[in-house]
């Protein structure tokens, strides 16, 4: 089921079972995810790393992340755009840009105990519920459920996660840096330019993320461009040069060390064993 807006919003809720889990890896589209499982436990391969969700647990992602393979019983999931849910009109920890997507180098995950258990279910009928009424009201009822839906699982997540119990300025500076390397890891491969984006030196950002953070901020910027070319690798025909110079490198090489640092296999070599895979 889902709501197409004349601006371009959309706003996507789905039951997927597990004879449709191939569809979650080749899904392109600007859009946050979140995942509930209500289900058996199950797993989630998200960027190359194994994701364990726990039956009544929900696990938040943004446009920045590839789910490569998915091994579900079934799984509920709704998906939007910040057309939809622009994070302007909200608190910075409900927003797009908030607690539950940005805020945090770790991709979060509640787990959920009776009572809130309880409440999601409720939730999800009336957003169901919502879905066969077609009237010039059911876009800002859609996005009222889905802002409790945010706001209950916020409170959640910074019960069950100490480390977010930041000083706000802390925590903006974090989600600011995640933000920046969104919109600038393209161009931008070093934390000094980060740090110059925001005002900031960067041995304080850098000792910020060592006490608040499981990765550097190096890490981060690095993490991202990685994804983004396993991504052009897996699902573009744009050859190696033509990706390394959008990603921002100088020369293939520089990208080729790059990438074999990281993922043990060279761009080439990436490219063609996934291919082979997909073949068999």
């Amino acid at each position: 089921m889902e709501y197409k807006g004349k601006l371009n919003e959309y706003f996507h809720l789905d039951t997927i079972k597990s004879e449709d889990a191939s569809w979650l890896s080749h899904f392109k589209g600007t859009c946050l995810r979140i995942f509930w499982n209500d289900k058996a436990n199950t797993t989630l391969i998200i960027d190359g790393i194994d994701y364990p969700l726990l039956q009544n647990q929900i696990l938040f992602l943004t446009d920045m992340h590839d789910i490569v393979i998915s091994k579900m019983d079934e799984i509920k999931l709704i998906r939007f755009n910040r057309e939809f849910y622009s994070s302007e009109f909200f608190d910075k920890e409900i927003g797009c840009n908030g607690v539950l997507f940005f805020a945090n180098a770790k991709i979060p995950i509640i787990t959920l105990d009776e009572l809130n258990l309880t409440k999601f279910k409720l939730l999800w009928n009336v957003f169901l519920i919502e879905f066969g009424t077609r009237d010039n009201l059911q876009a800002q009822m859609l996005l009222m459920l889905l802002k409790r839906f945010l706001i209950i699982s916020t409170r959640i997540y910074k019960v069950q996660n100490n480390n977010i119990q930041l000083h706000v300025t802390k925590l903006d500076a974090i989600r600011e840096f995640n933000l920046l390397v969104e919109i600038h890891y393209k161009t931008k491969h070093s934390v000094v330019e980060y740090a110059d984006l925001m005002h900031k030196p960067a041995k304080s950002l850098t000792n910020l993320f060592a006490l608040h953070s499981e990765k550097t901020p190096l890490k981060v910027i690095q993490d991202r461009i990685h994804i983004e070319a396993k991504r052009q690798l897996l699902f573009t025909q744009k050859i190696v040069k033509e990706i390394a110079f959008e990603l921002g490198f100088e020369d293939i090489q520089s990208f080729s060390r790059f990438f074999k640092n990281k993922e043990g296999l060279s761009p080439k070599e990436f490219r063609d064993e996934n291919r082979t895979i997909d073949k068999l």
